[in-house]
């Protein structure tokens, strides 16, 4: 059994690409703070959340219970007293249900070294991005990882408190540690910063390898380039020179690396454009259309059209970010329902942004089948939260190769743990 723990979790991507490759898994805790990505994790990997379950559990408790928890509604600040008190108790009681079935710590902020079992196989960390990002540059933001930045990106050195707090108590570290971020953690901007963490872990003694990986050449045609690090906690060195020789002979950035894609989609495995039989699709996308503004005209005449009304436009669509009402946006498709005041096109869906991200439609469904209401008028998830959900997300398709590698050197080369 591969024993995992997803910390910044979100939806589940790194669950989705093991249950994909067929490995035998369990993820023993995942880490999250944002509300929606805790309860879309549950109801993607756990199916309905059932109250029920804790129907013994009184609101009171429940209440206490979430109010010892550092949450945020919007995965940037933390939840304030008034949101919630505000927050319907069914939503809190769903929210308590999802963390608990999903084994959630919440806040890496709170978590200790102690909270992380022994015999832990995988650990993932996909720290928040904004502050890497090339748009944060563009604002002035160029703080990155920096130690005293103190700002979001600068997570990654909770992971790195939690990670020396076991080493400090004589605990048994992760025997593979996998990062995701955007490839700005690699630009000379951050390297200095990059070096310190990656010198933390071979200090720890991990061996290091770092990708840069675009979803376009792993069966998904989203130009989507990442920054990867896989690192593998060696035992001595004869170990780290044939995890290195293994990483030379299976390098994932090289044209040969292909071969390891398991499928192979198109923008018309993607696109949802059967309305007439599909009443979701139509529904989806009629709320993708935007209002017929100066600033819309300059993205259609911007953007790449994906779909002219007549036919597909066989491309990789630029990278799925958390928003699609901007400019450079994934794509336009035409789309001529004729709805007062609004554009004859659309911007991708909900629903397409997630497979665009190697989720399924099922996925998708499970989310929205069970929105949670949050007041008489409005449901949890909008148009834009879901695709927020999809754009802070991984390719699946991505991991499951890098899962591949990793179950490899772990069965061949470090072999059972002693």
């Amino acid at each position: 059994m591969f024993r995992v723990i997803e910390t910044f979790s979100g939806i589940g991507s790194q669950a989705k690409a093991l249950e994909r490759i067929g490995v035998e898994y369990e993820i023993v805790h995942t880490a999250d703070w944002d509300i929606n990505a805790i309860l879309a994790y549950c109801m993607i990997h756990k199916g309905k959340i059932d109250i029920d379950k804790y129907i013994n559990v009184s609101d009171e408790d429940v209440i206490d219970s979430l109010r010892k928890l550092t949450l945020s509604m919007d995965g940037k600040k933390i939840m304030n007293e008034n949101s919630f008190i505000r927050m319907p108790m069914l939503l809190k009681r769903k929210l308590y249900t999802a963390i608990l079935e999903t084994k959630n710590l919440v806040s890496i902020t709170d978590i200790k070294g102690d909270n992380i079992p022994e015999n832990i196989d995988l650990f993932t960390y996909s720290f928040p991005c904004q502050d890497l990002s090339l748009c944060g540059c563009w604002h002035g933001n160029k703080s990155g990882i920096a130690r005293d930045a103190h700002n979001r990106s600068g997570m990654l050195w909770e992971v790195e408190r939690i990670l020396l707090e076991m080493n400090e108590k004589g605990r048994q570290l992760p025997r593979f540690l996998v990062m995701e971020n955007v490839t700005n953690i690699l630009s000379k901007l951050h390297e200095k910063d990059f070096e310190d963490w990656k010198s933390t872990l071979e200090d720890l003694g991990y061996y290091n390898k770092v990708y840069r990986l675009n979803a376009k050449n792993f069966g998904i045609p989203q130009k989507r380039e990442r920054a990867y690090m896989i690192s593998v906690l060696c035992d001595n060195n004869t170990i780290v020179d044939e995890v290195k020789r293994y990483f030379r002979d299976h390098d994932l950035e090289k044209e040969e690396a292909k071969i390891l894609k398991q499928r192979q989609l198109y923008l018309k495995d993607i696109l949802c454009l059967d309305y007439s039989k599909n009443k979701k699709y139509k529904e989806e996308a009629d709320a993708s259309k935007p209002n017929n503004t100066p600033s819309r005209q300059k993205i259609y005449e911007d953007n790449d059209i994906l779909y002219d009304g007549k036919n597909i436009n066989e491309i990789c669509v630029n990278t799925v970010t958390t928003k699609q009402d901007r400019n450079p946006n994934s794509g336009i498709i035409v789309y001529k329902n004729y709805a007062r005041g609004k554009t004859k096109w659309r911007y991708l869906t909900p629903r397409e942004c997630f497979k665009l991200m190697g989720f399924d439609e099922d996925d998708f469904d499970n989310v929205i089948k069970d929105n949670p209401q949050v007041t008489k008028s409005r449901k949890l998830y909008s148009t834009e939260k879901l695709i927020k959900l999809a754009g802070n997300s991984i390719v699946v398709d991505v991991l499951e190769a890098i899962f591949r590698q990793i179950i490899e050197i772990n069965n061949k080369i470090l072999g059972e743990r002693k």
